[in-house]
């Protein structure tokens, strides 16, 4: 594809060199440039792309797009000035890409808590209607039922068109995809066209990035300005910030609630731990999930449903038969009579939330012993509320390690126990281990007894000193059962 082809959505403040280059490929990372690639030069949080330009041109780059033009110009590359290249690489990777977006009906969820199961249920709802569809989340990427790795939660704006192209070319008429916070405010869903978005809550995380709580909003509210009016725009309604996501929206506002009036309106009838009886918008169904959280989640994928021209009774149907995302509210029952549930709870909110649907189910007819943590380097200030959350719905915490990436872990359970005053710290003790924390769990609990394990959910690692040891939760609990 030629160079002025690429760039049709990009307004370059100067262009040097031939702007009719045949271009054979874009990239953000000079390691990977080829003969006759465009490099775009990306200011990153970590580091400056402009440092690489001249890395790139030696690798092959037969244009590069940057901010600020270097000094030294190399001879037969075309050099493109952008007021933000973080804007324009979005635009020019959809280009390179043929506009994937476009020939899909592509659906953004973003939200604190809740994207992946929503993103993931609507996946697979698609695929039980006959649908060939596409998923882009925290746990796993697919193109229809090809599975792919995910290391972000939202992947770079190359990675992302091209994950979507793939899409396209495999037949799908669907895609969703968690939209982060990072990802919008990185403009990395830039140049994107959507069918539909979805705000699932807004409850403190990021901050370590965001830096405050209406930064973090903000860039959640941006993504509904820029749906184009024919898109719908889905919210919730018993979230305070619900109608903040689309005051400035240009797309159709829907609404869901729990509790309120709204479009889309659910209400739980009765409650197990093997699932709920629901009534939504005046029909009953039993669904495989538990907490009122869920209700909520099921409630924005049934209305993102309808919004996409499926029939209530046939999406009721097909709900009943989903089953939980891998990590979310996973229990697992011992040979001793209590259950052990595993969830990927990594927020104050979301772990109230699961402590409160554990209850739900329980209804004050066993204990509740909950081991959970805080991940390292990111926002310090959620680990005494996460401790907080914990004892007040827990008999027993056990506050143990996360993944402390380059942290000390006993300095993150400090920060953790500060937030407890002196009556709640007699219920909890620290293990840093968490395999033991999590056998010392197990072995407190008795018949009919909930072990919450909470904050790693679906991982299968955890992350120390930079690297990535094997560690899964689940496989844990079932070692100690089978021991």
């Amino acid at each position: 594809m030629k160079l002025n082809e690429l760039l049709k959505n990009v307004k370059p403040l100067c262009i040097i060199g031939d702007d009719g280059a045949e271009i054979t490929g874009v990239n953000i990372d000079s390691r990977r440039i080829a003969p006759g690639h465009l490099f775009v030069a990306i200011r990153g949080t970590q580091t400056d792309g402009h440092r690489f330009i001249p890395a790139a041109v030696a690798q092959g780059a037969k244009a590069v797009l940057c901010e600020v033009l270097p000094e030294e110009k190399a001879e037969g590359v075309a050099y493109v000035q952008a007021a933000s290249t973080e804007d324009a690489v979005g635009k020019v990777a959809t280009m390179f890409y043929g506009e994937p977006s476009k020939k899909l009906k592509l659906v953004g969820v973003t939200g604190t808590n809740g994207k992946t199961t929503v993103a993931t249920l609507l996946y697979n709802m698609f695929r039980t209607f006959g649908h060939k569809a596409g998923l882009l989340s925290t746990v796993c990427n697919y193109i229809d039922g090809e599975q792919t790795a995910a290391d972000h939660t939202t992947p770079d704006p190359i990675e992302l068109n091209q994950l979507l192209a793939r899409m396209v070319d495999a037949g799908c008429e669907y895609a969703f995809m968690e939209c982060s916070s990072h990802a919008i405010a990185q403009k990395r869903i830039g140049g994107l066209h959507f069918a539909g978005g979805i705000f699932t809550n807004l409850t403190r995380d990021h901050l370590d990035y965001h830096k405050t709580f209406e930064n973090y909003r903000d860039a959640k509210k941006a993504f509904f300005d820029s749906l184009p009016k024919t898109a719908f725009a889905l919210t919730n309604a018993d979230d305070k910030n619900g109608a903040v996501m689309v005051q400035n929206t240009k797309a159709q506002v829907k609404t869901y609630s729990t509790r309120t009036m709204a479009d889309f309106k659910a209400k739980i009838i009765e409650c197990h731990f093997e699932g709920m009886y629901l009534d939504i918008d005046g029909r009953e169904v039993g669904v495989q999930f538990i907490g009122k959280f869920n209700v909520s989640n099921l409630l924005a994928v049934y209305g993102a449903a309808v919004m996409l021209g499926k029939k209530p009774e046939d999406i009721l149907v097909v709900m009943s038969t989903l089953k939980s995302v891998s990590g979310r509210l996973d229990p697992l029952r011992s040979p001793e009579g209590f259950t052990a549930v595993v969830d990927y709870a990594h927020t104050p909110d979301a772990l109230a939330n699961v402590l409160s649907a554990v209850h739900e189910v329980l209804d004050g007819k066993g204990k509740v012993i909950t081991v959970c943590g805080a991940g390292g380097n990111r926002d310090k200030g959620k680990r005494p509320l996460m401790a907080q959350e914990a004892a007040k719905q827990s008999d027993r915490v056990i506050i143990t390690s996360d993944n402390p990436r380059f942290e000390d872990p006993q300095d993150i359970i400090n920060d953790m126990l500060a937030g407890l005053d002196p009556k709640q710290m007699k219920k909890v003790v620290s293990i840093v281990d968490r395999k033991e924390a999590i056998r010392t769990a197990c072995m407190l609990a008795q018949k009919g007894d909930v072990v919450l394990i909470a904050g790693k959910g679906h991982e299968d690692y955890q992350e120390v000193k930079g690297v990535k040891h094997h560690f899964d939760d689940k496989e844990v609990v079932r070692e100690i059962f089978n021991n």
